[in-house]
């Protein structure tokens, strides 16, 4: 006897219960088999599930229902139209035979056959059955396999794509930054020096104008990229939303409705308060626009631990979550909101990069964002950033950045020639003795000549055998009162570690301001003065001797 196969469950629906002794009689020699007797023909698809049949035996001869109309009942349920059907009867004549397997019995069995027969069918369908229901189990699974190896490759090839689109608009964003500074500080120098007449300064302003919404491209593309070095510190995100508040309902106008949900408990979260901000307030627009000014926007804020996103690993998080009541986005447009320049605007009415900015900060901040819409009902973004149980950094306040210079010496590194030109004719006109290098080497050789140099202000990124983190090392161990103020417009890699700058570096980014640069200048040359004032020694107090003399 074979004992490895698979369970038999034998269902007989017969009106005579003496037929129960002969088929369970006849299928001694079935190894593993259950039988169970049903004498009532209407409950046959109730009983088949109940007791989960793998052969069902039904008798062609019955008072109320005949073995066709149960054959055809066990067929038309979806949980028994698999289960095979061997169909007994007194009569072995062609034309019943023929009707029973139209109907959809597997089987025909004339009374009594040889028990060694009866096992041998029952053992065939059953096994059969069995077989037949792995290999339908194989193909689901085959099935969920390929539906999630194609979600995984969709997947992946967004994911290279958007990578690949990083990669050039950080490349892009860098070399446009320094377009930037060589346009923007010849303006500023102009400005500054060249005696125009108010309308020749007007010129300079709308030029300068154009110079600033380059440089915010340039900074969107650089956030998208992951390429944005960024200031982060532990921050309360609903002070930040508290202060944003008055903003975001200026932004929306009077006909949209604000409405605010910050959980009292609300986490800290490590982040550029600055860039968050940002995204934030470009979230806002986006809402703004798609309800056209009118709607309600949700600003909802709470902490997020458990029924997290797909898209969200397992952990702690602050949840904040910009949710309109516009439009909503269709799903073609849905998978293709955070590539850059992707809109759905009117030319000149959206450069395509808000979704494209938030994305990017997101990531590098460590954290999630999910992206819901539907045509009809708006669009909510939630972003996820992990949580921190660091206590939040105090708010410093902002002052206004003042053209001042002074009379220190200052030594300019930068491989741009035209870029160093601008700077250094900016910082000489504020005053300031201005030493110039083409790359860090040539600094080192200032240096070493024994110059007297107040700071160093140097480009990231320059060709040579001397990186701008050598000459920084350089300038800490032979002029070590001298503070070293790096600038770029990509700095990944060199001065940033994943993504954040080193709290000991100061940068300033690429196109920069004058007024910024003299502010930045200013501050640092005042904290050497304070440094150097906290370890001078005191002055001996009035009326006392020195080396015995009065």
């Amino acid at each position: 006897m074979i004992v490895d196969r698979p369970t038999c469950s034998v269902l007989l629906i017969d009106d005579e219960s003496f037929s129960q002794d002969i088929v369970a009689h006849g299928l001694t020699g079935c190894v593993g088999h259950n039988l169970c007797y049903e004498s009532s023909p209407a409950r046959a698809v109730e009983v088949a599930r109940e007791v989960r049949a793998t052969v069902v035996l039904v008798d062609m001869r019955m008072p109320d229902l005949d073995g066709f109309e149960v054959t055809a009942r066990l067929r038309a349920h979806p949980d028994t139209a698999d289960i095979p059907v061997i169909v007994l009867s007194s009569e072995d004549d062609p034309d019943i035979k023929a009707r029973a397997f139209a109907v959809g019995a597997n089987d025909y069995l004339v009374k009594w056959p040889d028990p060694r027969e009866l096992v041998a069918r029952v053992r065939y369908h059953n096994d059969a059955y069995a077989m037949r229901r792995q290999r339908d189990e194989a193909f689901a699974s085959l099935r969920v396999s390929q539906e999630q190896l194609a979600a995984s490759q969709s997947a992946l090839h967004q994911a290279q794509k958007m990578e690949a689109i990083g990669q050039l608009t950080g490349g892009v964003a860098h070399d446009f930054n320094n377009v930037l500074q060589i346009i923007g500080g010849n303006l500023q120098l102009l400005k500054l020096v060249g005696n125009l007449n108010d309308n020749a300064k007007g010129r300079v302003e709308m030029a300068l104008t154009g110079v600033e919404r380059g440089a915010k491209l340039a900074a969107h593309l650089l956030a998208f990229a992951r390429r944005q070095p960024l200031q982060s510190v532990v921050v309360d995100p609903a002070h930040l939303l508290r202060e944003m508040d008055d903003m975001m309902r200026r932004v929306l106008g009077p006909s949209a409705h604000v409405v605010t949900e910050i959980d009292h408990d609300l986490g800290s979260t490590m982040v550029d308060p600055n860039q968050l901000n940002n995204v934030l307030l470009n979230l806002a627009i986006n809402a703004r626009d798609a309800m056209a000014g009118s709607g309600t926007l949700t600003i909802r804020a709470m902490n997020a631990d458990a029924g997290l996103p797909p898209e969200v690993p397992a952990g702690g998080y602050v949840m904040l979550e910009i949710a309109d009541t516009g439009k909503g986005m269709p799903p073609e447009v849905l998978q293709r909101a955070f590539e850059p320049f992707f809109t759905t605007k009117p030319v000149g009415q959206g450069t395509g990069l808000g979704l494209s900015m938030a994305y990017g900060f997101v990531k590098q901040s460590g954290g999630e964002i999910v992206l819901k819409s539907e045509v009809g009902r708006g669009t909510s973004v939630r972003i996820y950033l992990p949580r921190s149980d660091a206590a939040p950094a105090p708010v410093e306040a902002v002052h206004s950045a003042q053209l001042t210079g002074g009379l220190e010496t200052i030594l300019v590194v930068e491989d741009e020639e035209h870029v160093r030109a601008s700077t250094a004719g900016i910082l000489s006109a504020l005053g300031y003795d201005v030493i110039e290098a083409a790359d860090a080497a040539q600094a080192v050789d200032i240096i070493e000549s024994g110059r007297h140099i107040d700071l160093v202000f140097s480009d990231v990124i320059m060709p040579g055998p001397v990186s701008s983190l050598q000459l920084g090392e350089i300038v800490a161990g032979r002029l070590p009162d001298a503070q070293i103020l790096y600038t770029s417009g990509y700095a990944e890699g060199v001065l940033v570690h994943e993504g954040k700058l080193d709290a000991s570096l100061h940068l300033l980014q690429k196109p920069y301001h004058p007024e910024a640069l003299a502010a930045r200048i200013r501050h640092l040359l005042r904290r050497r003065e304070r440094a150097a004032q906290e370890i001078k020694p005191a002055s001996p107090p009035a009326g006392s001797s020195h080396l015995g003399l009065t």
